[in-house]
């Protein structure tokens, strides 16, 4: 029995240190991209390529995939910052992270705050971003977000073994609700997880602003 015991402390051990935990999510890095424009400080978003075959059309902030040949988090979220607005690395100061999102919809997000400078140098990627634009960062933290909310249920399949578990109910059943933020800006509306990283920014911005008085 002790044999046994140890074995399995030594297998759960490497369980708990194993780096691929969350296999079941998709796991990215975003950074939110500070710029200096028109006198004051910006947000800086991309509007997705129409042509793409992910969320076309949406806005979000540079990012994407963390790959197998990345280092960590941080180095794909400057990566894909790097290729998406043909910037080099010394053009990103990296100013922190904030708390990473584990989205309902399945996405293990980390979220980095940078400034880039400057912003003349920014040529978006025409194979995946349609343009960017910039909000200046107070009027978003002046700006309360719209809130919807959202549904998330289970539903039995074909190969499920109802009978293993007579009575059990076919159809959909709600397990989870969850928020939606709404933030809009002339004719953009910023949604779904970017919305989410950028209150969590905010956030840290109006904290900032407040142990200033």
């Amino acid at each position: 029995m002790k044999e046994f015991c140890d074995k399995l402390s030594a297998a759960l051990a490497v369980a708990i240190d194993n780096k691929g935990s969350y296999n079941e999510y998709f796991s990215a890095s975003v950074l939110v991209p500070l710029v200096w424009d028109n006198g004051e400080i910006a947000v800086l978003f991309e509007v997705r390529s129409t042509q793409l075959s992910w969320q076309p059309g949406e806005i979000c902030f540079p990012g994407g995939r963390i790959e197998k040949n990345d280092k960590n988090p941080l180095f794909a979220a400057v990566r894909e910052t790097q290729e998406e607005l043909a910037l080099s690395k010394d053009d990103i100061q990296v100013l922190g992270s904030l708390e990473e999102i584990l989205s309902p919809i399945g996405v293990r997000l980390h979220p980095y705050v940078g400034y880039l400078s400057p912003k003349h140098l920014i040529t978006p990627n025409e194979g995946e971003v349609a343009e960017v634009f910039t909000v200046p960062l107070e009027y978003l933290i002046n700006y309360d977000p719209m809130i919807g909310h959202m549904e998330m249920g289970t539903r039995p399949l074909e190969d499920f073994p109802f009978a293993l578990v007579p009575g059990y109910s076919q159809e959909w059943r709600v397990r989870k609700k969850y928020q939606v933020l709404f933030y809009k800006y002339k004719e953009h509306v910023i949604w779904g997880l970017t919305a989410q990283v950028l209150k969590r920014f905010l956030d840290v911005c109006k904290k900032i602003g407040s142990e200033e008085k």
